[in-house]
């Protein structure tokens, strides 16, 4: 099964429309990627995320990292060596692309290529409308406006 219908959850949800194409795009990628670049994803903090992608032989100039309409894409093109005469190459040296689907209030912070790992750092910024706040509760009665009750006198 290869692609999941959800038709239901329009029914009574709005603005998930994108969830449906990040699944149906998840199915599709996997199969188009494999498999290269490796690459991890790891939670630091709370808020701030890392991915390290195995580009082992890759320079900086040869790296793009790009971000659009929340998807963060990683390309690399290998400049052709035209100068070697291989007898047998296993090194990978061939261009790729990976993307990232980024969630709602996902930055990319910095990149750093250090011993042929690419690490992209990540933060969740979330906006101050949407971070949870405390809610006073007023007293309905206090000592300054009780109702006082007067007796009537009868003559």
């Amino acid at each position: 099964m290869k692609t999941i219908d959800l038709t239901p959850l329009y029914r009574n949800s709005i603005g998930f429309d994108r969830f449906a194409s990040l699944l149906d795009n998840a199915f599709r990628a996997e199969s188009a990627a494999a498999g290269y670049p490796p690459y991890n994803i790891e939670s630091l903090e709370d808020n701030k995320y890392a991915i390290t992608l195995a580009v082992a032989g890759f320079t900086q100039e040869e790296l793009n990292i790009n971000v659009e309409r929340g998807v963060l894409t990683i390309r690399g093109e290998k400049a052709k060596a035209e100068d070697r005469n291989y007898l047998y190459q296993g090194i990978a040296n061939r261009t790729f692309e990976r993307k990232f689907n980024l969630a709602d209030y996902i930055e990319v912070t910095g990149a750093d290529l250090e011993n042929g790992l690419l690490t992209i750092k990540l933060l969740k910024v979330i906006p101050e409308a949407m971070k949870p706040r405390s809610i006073a509760i007023n007293g309905g009665t206090s000592s300054s406006a009780s109702i006082e009750h007067k007796e009537e006198v009868v003559a």
